[in-house]
């Protein structure tokens, strides 16, 4: 191993002794050989370090934590240590293709305004390759709805992380990637390599498993904070109501509605500048429009003549409308004073 590789390769595990032999193998065996391997296991208690330790590559380095302290502590970490040019992801259940490094390196030499690089992968056990946008305008655009780039395929310029301060943040955990993609995309470009150079595991004990719902409520946060970078000017109120619209989990009133009508425009006119692609932004708030339009009318519990008469409004002023089906069971239920029983 060189004294200033070109590659760090950054590798937190714990308890994942049924996979950890392949996902190590899987990096021995990249045709680009030019890292260093960091793997910090964070306190287990099955056999995870010692099957680590069965390897004698020099490129290994192997950091045991006396005390677990999470996920996120480990990569930063890492981060603080690594040598590398690039620092390339990669967990512990995983397995990365023999020219994955390789080509992600070719990009990234290439590409010097490319901070950030992932790829397509697919799940083990199963006939699904998950496809992630191209460019970095089409992903940013795709980071409003959820996050499009998988950590594990990742390779970021260490360049950057340094120049601007960013480090995961641990608060922002199970989402922390998420996060600090969203910040990246603000101080270069992303990419995404259109192929497959990874094969993704799902299993019950994965952190995204266990812990879902609190990883969605970060998701919405992060979403709320990808809007910051308009200069968009928001109160808490603002804040509370982009939260309730984006996450449809509660139901809206009619003076909702007509709100979100004056803050589409007002979004529109923050992105002048074109942060998000004009065009796709206006297409994503339109859906949110529509979704609101479609939960208010069709998922009520109560209908009266006066919900029939607001949906004329909205279709006039909105230029939207049901499907002719929908219109006709709108009226009907409407007119008869529908109560869900």
């Amino acid at each position: 191993m060189s004294p200033s590789p070109k590659i760090t390769v950054l590798m937190p595990v714990y308890n994942c002794e049924l996979y950890v032999k392949e996902a190590i193998e899987s990096i021995l065996n990249q045709t680009f050989t030019d890292f260093e391997f960091i793997l910090i296991d964070d306190a287990s208690s099955d056999s995870t370090v010692s099957i680590i330790k069965t390897y004698q590559d020099s490129r290994i380095q192997l950091i045991v934590k006396p005390q677990n302290s999470g996920y996120t502590n480990s990569l930063n970490y890492g981060l603080s240590i690594a040598k590398g040019e690039y620092i390339a992801r990669m967990d512990g259940d995983d397995i990365s293709l023999p020219e994955r490094f390789a080509k992600q390196v070719a990009f990234l030499d290439t590409n010097p305004e490319t901070v950030l690089i992932g790829t397509f992968f697919n799940i083990i056990g199963r006939d699904k390759i998950i496809t992630v946008p191209e460019h970095h305008d089409a992903i940013k655009l795709a980071m409003l709805k959820d996050c499009c780039i998988a950590h594990p395929t990742v390779m970021i310029r260490k360049s950057y992380l340094y120049k601007f301060s960013l480090i995961y943040d641990a608060k922002k955990e199970p989402a922390e990637d998420y996060d600090l993609w969203t910040r990246l995309l603000a101080v270069g470009k992303l990419h995404n390599l259109q192929e497959v150079l990874l094969h993704y595991r799902v299993h019950s004990s994965q952190v995204s498993h266990k812990r879902n719902e609190q990883q969605r409520n970060i998701a919405l946060e992060i979403k709320i904070n990808l809007l910051n970078n308009l200069g968009f000017e928001k109160n808490d109120q603002t804040h509370d109501f982009l939260k309730k619209i984006i996450a449809r989990r509660e139901s809206f009133s009619f003076i909702e509605m007509n709100q979100f009508e004056d803050l589409k425009s007002k979004l529109l006119l923050a992105n002048q500048k074109s942060f998000f692609e004009q065009q796709g932004f206006e297409k994503y708030l339109f859906e949110i429009q529509n979704n609101l339009f479609k939960d208010y009318f069709l998922k009520r519990e109560r209908y009266s003549p006066i919900i029939y008469f607001q949906y004329l409004k909205i279709k006039y002023n909105w230029q939207i409308k049901l499907k002719a089906l929908h219109e006709i069971k709108l009226f009907a239920k409407s007119i008869i004073f529908y109560s869900k029983k």
